[in-house]
C-alpha cells in the first residue's frame, strides 16, 4: 500500500519516512506556492533517502492570502497550521494513507485529536503521525542514529519547510520578517543516511 508522506527534507519528515517505508510504499511529497521554486537541498535528501519524491503546487491557496493572515494574526502560527491542513486535505487526494512528521511535543503546525479525525472522515483517508508518541530528544537521537544532517536558521536553509517560503513573500512584500517570526529558529536538512546504524543499548 502506498503512503504519501509530506515532506520538507528535514530530520522529523525523513525519520517518519523511513519508519513507515518498512510497512508501506512511502512516496515523499513537498509542497510549494510556486511551481519554479527551486529545492535542490530537499531533492538531495530524499535522493539519499532512496525514496521517491514529488513536489506539488498548492491549489486554490495563494501565498498573498498566507501573508495576510501572518500580518493581521501579528505571527505565522496560524498561518503555518492552516497551510499544513491544506497540504493534508490535497495529498488524501493523491492517496489513501497519508502521513507527516508531527512528534509529541510540536504545536505548529500539529492537528488536535478531533481536527485529525475530521480530516479522515471528510478525506477518506487514514492519517497517520509516526512520530506522535516520541519527544523531541528521542527524535533527534533517532535522527542521529539513522541520519546526517545539518543545523541552521529557517531561510537560509535549503528545505522545503513551509515556513520558509512564506518568509520570503513577507519579505518581498515589504515587511520586516523579524517583526513577525522569531530570529534564530533553526530547522534541519538531511544531507545522508547513516549506513551501519546500530542500537546503543548502554
Amino acid at each position: 500500500m502506498k503512503a504519501g508522506v509530506l515532506f520538507s527534507g528535514g530530520k522529523d519528515s525523513s525519520l517518519a519516512a523511513i519508519l513507515l517505508s518498512r510497512d508501506y510504499c512511502v512516496e515523499l511529497n513537498t509542497y510549494v506556492f510556486h511551481e519554479d521554486r527551486p529545492l535542490p537541498g530537499v531533492e538531495r535528501a530524499a535522493r539519499a533517502l532512496g525514496i521517491p519524491w514529488k513536489v506539488r503546487v498548492f491549489s486554490g491557496l495563494d501565498i498573498s492570502t498566507v501573508v495576510d493572515m501572518v500580518e493581521k494574526t501579528g505571527h505565522p502560527g496560524e498561518a503555518i497550521q492552516m497551510v499544513h491542513k491544506k497540504a493534508l486535505q490535497d495529498l488524501a487526494l493523491h492517496y489513501r494513507i497519508i502521513a507527516d512528521g508531527t512528534r509529541f511535543d510540536d504545536r505548529i503546525p500539529m492537528l488536535s485529536r478531533d481536527e485529525a479525525q475530521a480530516l479522515q472522515d471528510t478525506c477518506r483517508c487514514s492519517y497517520i503521525r509516526p512520530l506522535l508518541g516520541f519527544p523531541r530528544r528521542e527524535v533527534d537521537r533517532l535522527a542521529g542514529q539513522h541520519l546526517h544532517i545539518v543545523i541552521g536558521e529557517t531561510g537560509k536553509l535549503e528545505n522545503g519547510d513551509y515556513e520558509a517560503e512564506i518568509r520570503e513573500a513577507v519579505r518581498a512584500s515589504g515587511k520586516d520578517i523579524y517583526r513577525f517570526f522569531p530570529p534564530n529558529h533553526e530547522q534541519s536538512l538531511v544531507l545522508g543516511t547513516a549506513k551501519d546504524e546500530k542500537v546503543n543499548c548502554t
